[in-house]
Parts: structure tokens; C-alpha cells; sequence
């Protein structure tokens, strides 16, 4: 089997594939271009896009050249993929500005050092925008059939549920096929890389490159990565795990991979890190704790560098100490006028996000779990007040794990 796709297997990455034999064959006589598609439907990626910007760098690191698509004019109409409802239509300059977004964050991810294992960065907006409807009916639509089209996952889904399908979005599996086809034709990009859930899609650009050109083109898919509690790969109680430190600080994304369940930790080093498969052998009886701070540090290094990693670590260490001051934590500020004599130990905790619920908050208080500059909160109706922010801050507790900097402004 060619190395490329045996790593791919080892690791995790592999679901399905079209004509593997034929395509293993071909990866050991020659490197190839391989391309995977991004909507831009918001202004970051989460983690739950993470193992496709891992299968690029798998791309780089066995000689191949990655296309990264930029799906600015397919996130103009919206994948039914997985959704029980149409998207919601976002307007040009949002899109744009996206776009831009996320191309800047897998630029953090990929090598340009390399000439032949660059990332070519392409927008499928510059070659949907000025389509002939005729003609692309045409040349293009003639080539799908309603019966298959039917067929595919995407669309049953909906039409089982007796959920709308809008007629843009149907569209959608045609529009992924041209981009095959013209990434084939352009650059001469020979393998389309998903999720699973974009298996039809492929098949369809597959199938028109050989219908219109003849030439032979595959498809690859990856696993739909669940966590051990079976919840989605990419959200928390808190919301999306972003690759933006706009939206999530590199402190708190480094949190998340520590918090990695036990049964999920080895799994997550050989699918989000660059260790080897031998290196992760070697430790993988190591204690548990070290495992998940070196998973943290390694994620952590790959997207916000090795200063931010090693920081974020030191933070978490003086943090998770009962005498720390808690000067380096993440932090939200308040103002000063919110400080009322009915604002308390429930609203400050309520504010910083850190719970939703104060009947759970109170449940905290009734445990000594909550603490404000480590002392521990017994009274429920505890005031907040301007006493209590040594040099315009204080920091809160929650349990062993949770702990915040909220500043005066």
C-alpha cells in the first residue's frame, strides 16, 4: 500500500475511498495535487474542521500538493449536508470577510517553504459567479440525473423528514461536482478529500470528470470524528472550540485538549498532532495527565505557536495552585456601575460565563466550590463589591478546573 494512504489508514483518517487499489498504485508513481473545500458560512473554523486541515498537512508531508477551496461562492447558496434546514443566506461582505478569515487561519497550518508541496489557495467564487445558466445546463446538467440525485444522503435525509429542500440548495451537489471538474481541468487535481458526509458530493465530481473529460479522478473520506461521550467533535457547554483567538484564546484552547477524555486521548494524538505513530507507541503508557498536557502543548504549538503553548501550560499550572493570583488567567472585564448592592455572588458568576445556571451555582456555593480570591464562598447573597478587586481585578473559582480574572473598566 503507498505510504501516503497507509498513514492515513493508521492514524485514523480513513472512511471510504474510490477506486483505492487503482489510486494507491498511482500515488506511488507520482505526486499529485489534492484538494478539500471550506464553506465560509462563519469568520473562523472550529476544531470540528481540524482532521481535514490535518489531512493537508498529511498531504505536504508525503510530497503531495495540497488545494485548499475557499468556498465563496458555494457558501452563497448553502450544503444541505447534515442540516435539517436551509442555511442562513449571509451577505456579500460577510462572506468576504470570512473568506479571508479562514483562509488566514489554515495559512497558520500549512507550509510554503516547499515550491511543490505549496498550498494553492483558491476561491470557487471567481469561476461560479459569471456561469452562462444555458450553457452550465448545457454542458453540465445534462450529465445528473434527478433518480441519483435523489439518492444521496444529503437530500434523502431531508425528504424522509418531510423537511423543505429549498431548489438552491439542491443545486449544491452539482455546483462541488464542477468545482471538481475545474480544479481538474486547471490545475490538474486528481483526488477530492472529505468528511464522510460529503461522500455523494465527491462521487458526483468523480463521475463528471470522467463523463465530460475522461480522465480519472478520486475521492477520500474521513471518519465523523465523535468524542468518547459521543458528543460532536468541536462543541462544549460553552459553544465552538474556534481556531480564532479572537473567539477563543490560545489559554483556552489549550484547556480544551487538557480536558480530553481519558478514553480519547491516544486517538486524538494520532489524529491531531504530527507526533509519529512510533513516537506515540513509545509513550502511550505513559500517565495519563501527560499524555493530555502534551496533547494540549501539541495542538496548541500547531495553531498559536510554541510561546503561546508553553504559556498557556505555565498559566494552567500556577492557575490550578490554591495561592496563585491569578494575574496571568483569561479574563472579562465589568463595569463599574454594574457593581449595585443587588448584584451578586450569582449574577458575577452568571456574567462571566464561567455556568449558566445559578440554581447550579448554588449547588456550587453548598460545596465550597466557589471562590472568590481563593477564599471560599458560603453565602449565596453574597454582595459584590468594589472592596473586593485588588488592583481592579479579582479572581473567581469554580471547583479544581475553572478560574477567571474579572477586571473593572
Amino acid at each position: 500500500m503507498n505510504k501516503f494512504l497507509k498513514e492515513f489508514k493508521d492514524r485514523g483518517f480513513f472512511y471510504q475511498c474510490t477506486n483505492e487499489k487503482e489510486l494507491s498504485d498511482l500515488l506511488n508513481q507520482k505526486k499529485i495535487k489534492a484538494y478539500i473545500g471550506f464553506d465560509c458560512t462563519a469568520e473562523s473554523l472550529h476544531v470540528g474542521s481540524l482532521l481535514q486541515i490535518m489531512c493537508l498537512r498529511l498531504l505536504q508531508k508525503h510530497g503531495h500538493q495540497p488545494i485548499v477551496l475557499l468556498g465563496g461562492g458555494t457558501t452563497r447558496i448553502g450544503d444541505p449536508s447534515g442540516k435539517d434546514k436551509t442555511r442562513k443566506i449571509l451577505d456579500e461582505n460577510e462572506i468576504e470577510k470570512n473568506t479571508k478569515n479562514i483562509e488566514n487561519i489554515l495559512k497558520n497550518y500549512l507550509s510554503s517553504n516547499d515550491k511543490n508541496t505549496k498550498p494553492i489557495f483558491v476561491n470557487n467564487y471567481s469561476w461560479l459567479k459569471d456561469l452562462n445558466y444555458i450553457s452550465f445546463l448545457r454542458n453540465i446538467g445534462k450529465h445528473f440525473t434527478i433518480n441519483k440525485m435523489l439518492t444521496f444522503e444529503s437530500v434523502k435525509t431531508r425528504l424522509d423528514r418531510e423537511q423543505s429542500l429549498s431548489y438552491m440548495e439542491f443545486n449544491y451537489m452539482i455546483l462541488q461536482a464542477y468545482d471538481f471538474l475545474e480544479l481538474n481541468q486547471k490545475e490538474n487535481c486528481i483526488l477530492q478529500i472529505g468528511g464522510s458526509d460529503q461522500w455523494g458530493n465527491i462521487v458526483n465530481g468523480v463521475d463528471l470528470i470522467k463523463r465530460f473529460s475522461n480522465n480519472q479522478a478520486y475521492g477520500l473520506t474521513t471518519p465523523l470524528i465523535t468524542l468518547a461521550s459521543g458528543a460532536k467533535m468541536g462543541k462544549t457547554e460553552n459553544g465552538a472550540v474556534w481556531l480564532d483567538k479572537k473567539f477563543l484564546s490560545p489559554y483556552d484552547y489549550w484547556q480544551f485538549w487538557r480536558n480530553t477524555d481519558d478514553r480519547d486521548v491516544l486517538k486524538f494524538l494520532n489524529i491531531f498532532t504530527d507526533l509519529t505513530i512510533e513516537e506515540i507507541n513509545k509513550i502511550k503508557d505513559n500517565d495519563i495527565n501527560e499524555l493530555k498536557i502534551l496533547l494540549a502543548n501539541k495542538t496548541t504549538e500547531m495553531l498559536h505557536g510554541e510561546n503561546e503553548a508553553r504559556n498557556s501550560e505555565k498559566i494552567a499550572k500556577e492557575t490550578f495552585s490554591e495561592n496563585s493570583s491569578g494575574l496571568n488567567l483569561p479574563s472579562v472585564k465589568i463595569k463599574k456601575d454594574q457593581l449595585n448592592e443587588n448584584f451578586n455572588i450569582l449574577d458575577l458568576v452568571i456574567f462571566s460565563k464561567l455556568e449558566k445556571s445559578k440554581s447550579e451555582v448554588r449547588r456550587l456555593i453548598k460545596n465550597n466550590g466557589v471562590k472568590i480570591n481563593n477564599e471560599i464562598i458560603i453565602d449565596e447573597k453574597k454582595i459584590i463589591s468594589i472592596e473586593l478587586f485588588n488592583d481592579n481585578f479579582l479572581k473567581l473559582s469554580l471547583g479544581k478546573k475553572r478560574h477567571i480574572k474579572i477586571e473593572l473598566n
